[in-house]
């Protein structure tokens, strides 16, 4: 074969499997979503074990005298372990999309947030609200 045909057969190739130039690998795929290596995995593993067993621990053990120090270092270790989740095996960042997939996650975080935050306003505040009954009235209520 001369050089010609094998340009037009690594052409041809490239149109049939839908990518441009070299058939080397790198960093990432076609759709820009970078690939994951074992190390990664095995990281977010002894992490996701670490952030696991240090709350375990702390509620097992009654570590720290107060249940609200607790409570909050657990909060801690939870969020951080979403974000290992979401680094380490959905690799969910900057690069990936173009940012798009950041920016989507992002919007979802900010909207369960402000769901949650209205919720329990509205909750917390409900029965301030409520206009108080006689004793009769009471009685004769349906619940």
């Amino acid at each position: 074969m001369s050089a010609a045909d094998l340009q037009k057969a690594s052409a041809t190739d490239d149109f049939i499997h839908g990518h441009d130039g070299p058939h080397g690998h790198d960093d990432a795929h076609d759709d820009g979503i970078p690939h994951a290596s074992f190390k990664d995995y095995l990281i977010g593993f002894a992490l996701s074990v670490l952030l696991t067993a240090v709350p375990f621990w702390l509620v097992m053990n009654d570590v720290l005298p107060s249940k609200l120090a607790t409570t909050a270092i657990i909060v801690v270790f939870a969020v951080a372990q979403m974000l290992v989740h979401i680094v380490y095996f959905l690799h969910l960042d900057t690069r990936s999309q173009g940012g798009w997939n950041m920016l989507a996650a992002i919007f979802t975080v900010v909207l369960v947030v402000i769901t949650i935050a209205g919720s329990l306003w509205v909750m917390f505040h409900m029965n301030e609200n409520m206009t108080p009954m006689s004793p009769q009235e009471m009685r004769i209520s349906p619940g």
